[in-house]
């Protein structure tokens, strides 16, 4: 079983940017497509970014050219750039897989909030 950690959350202004990470705790991580996943409160979490195992990306529509997803697989950590971010970005992010996340990996994510 892989355990995932993620990391890079904090309190950032409107336009900021923040640049989150997670390891993985198995070398096997390399073979996962794998994604960034956020909840809002009150809100169902949502698709961020996947990225496959060879690297091809896909973004939410709304996040395009503000989130860059990228992967190190020497690393085994997955990694998510956030810039121009907005208040309505402030949720928990997670990783796990892509696209669809597997119950047992889900994390205690790391919390982004934006504001003022």
């Amino acid at each position: 079983q892989v355990q995932l950690v993620e990391s890079g959350g904090g309190l950032v202004q409107p336009g900021g940017s923040l640049r989150l990470s997670c390891a993985a705790s198995k070398s096997i991580f390399s073979i996962y497509d794998m994604g960034w996943y956020r909840q809002a409160p009150g809100k169902q979490r949502e698709l961020v970014a996947g990225i496959t195992s060879g690297g091809i990306t896909n973004y939410a529509d709304s996040l395009k050219g503000r989130f860059t997803i990228s992967r190190d697989n020497a690393k085994n950590t997955l990694y998510l750039q956030m810039n121009s971010l907005k208040p309505e970005d402030t949720a928990v992010y997670y990783c796990n897989t892509y696209p669809v996340g597997l119950v047992a990996y889900w994390g205690q994510g790391t919390q982004v909030t934006v504001s003022s």
